[in-house]
């Protein structure tokens, strides 16, 4: 049987956003990011005085991550920038990612996070952790209703990113799936 999927949001799991802006955290490095927008019209104007995004990583995130009993995936508005941005600071190889297609940044009429469905859509039954900064429980209450498989959606603090006690909830979450998957 194959792995659960570990669905992996950048701004803030990976990236503490949220931290105070003059203080980068221990252990993380910066990254710029050049922030282009669509037309060549704006490219050739606004956007080349725009400044590069600050991104703040911890490249020990990548061989905790991959220590996991996981099969990782973006479940980012990075998509497959994150494979050119990011995998490679935290040393993790090229990963799938999930196309939020027409639902990036819908808001939806019930609540639930714009993410949630294709998330869902994305595991098809499959067990999957999902590690972000914006769920809430409408989201845990859509998973439950709407996935066939056991989903853990754990919310991380956008000043301080993955921590310890982050990977241990992850591991212990894919050992229960292992787990089950023994006694079933």
């Amino acid at each position: 049987m194959s792995r659960p999927l570990l669905f992996l949001d950048v701004d803030g799991p990976l990236n503490p956003y949220a931290a105070k802006p003059e203080k980068r955290p221990a252990g993380y490095t910066t990254i710029r990011v050049p922030q282009d927008s669509g037309t060549p019209e704006e490219q050739r104007g606004l956007s080349r005085r725009r400044r590069p995004l600050r991104v703040w990583l911890n490249p020990e995130h990548g061989q905790a991550l991959l220590r996991l009993d996981f099969e990782l995936c973006w479940a980012t508005t990075w998509m497959d920038d994150a494979n050119r941005w990011i995998a490679p600071v935290l040393g993790l190889p090229e990963l799938p990612f999930v196309d939020f297609g027409d639902a990036l940044f819908q808001d939806r009429p019930d609540g639930v996070h714009w993410k949630t469905r294709p998330l869902v859509d994305y595991a098809n039954g499959r067990g999957f952790a999902w590690v972000d900064d914006e769920q809430s429980d409408l989201d845990q209450v859509y998973v439950t209703a709407h996935h066939r498989g056991r989903g853990l959606l754990h919310h991380v603090n956008p000043r301080i990113g993955l921590r310890e006690d982050d990977f241990q909830a992850l591991s212990d979450f894919a050992r229960s799936l292992d787990t089950s998957r023994a006694v079933g």
